[in-house]
């Protein structure tokens, strides 16, 4: 692992990228895998797939820890947003066929 500053080449930068890459797949699936799961429970207590407070409250606890990371908060949120709505989407098709 180096830093960016670390990073003489472009194709060093590159490497790095795609170790992040890795990365970030592998905790966006395991990040799934709990999205997975929350629809067995929200169908158990018959709840809805869709939980717009905390919807809002991850996209700002996202946002936050963004800015402080450098991160523009803006990219943060509409990424979030779409991951949400993967997920909602997804519980919410579990949910009508079961």
């Amino acid at each position: 692992m180096k830093t960016p500053r670390d990073c003489t080449t472009r194709d060093e930068v590159r490497e790095e990228i795609d170790r992040l890459d890795r990365g970030l797949v592998d905790l966006l699936a395991e990040r799934w895998s709990y999205v997975d799961r929350m629809w067995e429970l929200k169908r158990a207590e018959a709840s809805e797939a869709n939980v717009p407070w905390r919807n809002r409250a991850v996209i700002e606890k996202v946002k936050a820890r963004a800015a402080e990371k450098g991160l523009p908060p803006e990219m943060a949120e509409a990424l979030w947003r779409q991951i949400i709505g993967w997920g909602i989407q997804y519980q919410e098709e579990r949910l009508r066929d079961s």
